[in-house]
């Protein structure tokens, strides 16, 4: 299996980047959550410059975030930096957006986006509309502006069914954020294949599965719920308890599937940060942070029943398994989200699967 990495952007990614590539690593990517972390196609710009071989992904961006002519844009313009080199990972942008205070879009707004992100990365012309005027666009100078001959790959991020079908119909690839299980995976898989029948798209086009987690390996005798690995695991979590505290009020069904456990967590949570699951501002208090190296005082809320259907702690023997497992069900390649030390982190990434 091959592997990645995904960090924020912030000063000094591209060192990262060059060392991830230094260490065989396949691609390097930067999430884009606007109001939480820095510009991902500002940093990725500066990684292309400072790498030669590493592939480049923007993990991810929607179009309640940005319009198809400005994401295009981005995009070939990366391209141009890095020819052959890019990936476009297009979503609904659920956090990005409720860390906003707002919904993410549908999946039919995201198929449209999507769709027309593909054929302005190729040179093509799509439909472009505000309101009730509609024309076609396209690049209007290609040159070395923007690059549209080499190819970009796309991956539609998806939990469910419906995303996977958009990637179906739209010839994409899938990335998913802490599934860890390989039958949802090949409920994904299925939903994409089921949907892919008679759509035209480009048949070269790559179709990468990407499972987005935390890794963290047990040294001989460590507890694999001590704070090492809570550290190293516990941005997943919090993530989660800070999505279903968003949500409870609004769309109750996902903090309705935890445990007595989890849901006492996610009230702590709540009661820690000062805010309720009803506070028209409570994404000012729940996103700080998000996916950032979590407070020593935050340990207790990164619950061991957590940690490990998100994240991968293990022996080397013992993740090598999973990883089999995971290998088996159509996962291409593992993306880590370092956050305590990421050289060391892409270091021991590296090791594991060589």
């Amino acid at each position: 299996m091959r592997a990645g990495v995904v960090v924020t952007a912030q000063p000094g990614v591209e060192d990262l980047a060059a060392r991830a590539e230094e260490l065989g690593l396949h691609s390097f990517w930067l999430n884009d959550t606007p109001m939480v972390h820095g510009d991902p196609f500002v940093a990725l710009a500066l990684c292309a410059k400072a790498t030669r071989r590493i592939k480049l992904g923007i993990g991810v961006t929607s179009p309640a975030l940005r319009s198809a002519p400005a994401a295009a844009s981005g995009f070939a313009s990366l391209n141009a930096l890095a020819p052959g080199r890019i990936v476009c990972g297009v979503g609904t942008g659920n956090t990005a957006r409720r860390a906003l205070g707002m919904p993410p879009t549908t999946a039919a707004t995201l198929e449209r986006f999507t769709a027309a992100l593909q054929d302005l990365c190729a040179g093509g012309s799509t439909e472009h509309r505000e309101g009730d005027r509609v024309r076609d666009i396209r690049f209007l100078h290609a040159g070395a502006h923007v690059n549209t001959t080499d190819p970009i790959e796309f991956v539609v991020a998806a939990l469910g069914p419906k995303a996977a079908a958009v990637a179906g119909r739209r010839g994409t690839g899938l990335v998913s954020f802490g599934l860890l299980d390989p039958t949802a995976w090949q409920a994904l898989h299925h939903a994409r294949r089921h949907a892919a029948p008679g759509t035209p798209h480009d048949p070269g086009a790559r179709t990468d599965s990407y499972l987005v987690t935390a890794l963290h390996v047990l040294a001989e005798g460590e507890d694999p719920d001590g704070d090492a690995a809570r550290d190293a695991t516990g941005h997943l979590v919090l993530s989660l308890l800070a999505f279903a505290a968003d949500t409870a009020a609004d769309t109750p069904a996902f903090a309705d599937r935890l445990g007595p456990e989890e849901r006492e967590a996610v009230r702590r949570l709540l009661d820690r940060r000062g805010t309720t699951a009803t506070a028209p501002d409570r994404h000012t208090k729940l996103y700080p942070g998000y996916l950032g190296r979590i407070a020593p005082r935050d340990r207790d809320l990164v619950l061991p029943s957590l940690m490990h259907t998100l994240a991968m702690i293990g022996t080397r023997d013992d993740l090598r398994a999973r990883l089999a497992t995971l290998e088996r069900a159509g996962i291409d390649e593992l993306l880590v989200q370092p956050v305590v030390d990421p050289p060391a982190e892409m270091a021991r990434l590296a090791e594991l699967l060589t």
